[in-house]
């Protein structure tokens, strides 16, 4: 199994910065993807931000300029800096990992999530 563990979330002023971070343990072979979703109130969980093998990074149109995703293969951490934030930004935001068990099963996991919420 995979275990994640988020961090970062918060209360910010409009205009402002937050880092969400996510830390992937437990047992598996290797991760293939990494990413960011986010869920408001009443509506979908939607993509914010991947980054892939070989650092192949997708941002949903709306932070990108603001949103930067990064990964440290290392400590199995993705990072979400989150600059300029609107309160559209608000939200519960929660971290996606993809891992291979064996050279033909993978499997994804979700992280618990953390709010993020943006007003004055």
């Amino acid at each position: 199994q995979v275990h994640l563990v988020e961090s970062g979330g918060g209360l910010v002023q409009p205009g402002g910065s937050l880092t969400l971070s996510c830390v992937a343990s437990g047992s598996f072979a290797s991760i293939y993807a990494m990413g960011w979703y986010r869920q408001a109130p009443g509506k979908q969980r939607d993509l914010v931000a991947a980054i892939r093998f070989r650092n192949q990074t997708k941002y949903a149109d709306s932070v990108k300029g603001r949103f930067t995703i990064s990964r440290d293969n290392a400590t199995n951490t993705v990072t979400l800096k989150m600059n300029i934030l609107e309160p559209e930004d608000t939200a519960v935001y929660y971290c996606k990992v993809g891992v291979f068990h064996s050279d033909t099963a993978k499997a994804d996991y979700w992280g618990q999530g953390t709010q993020v919420t943006v007003s004055s």
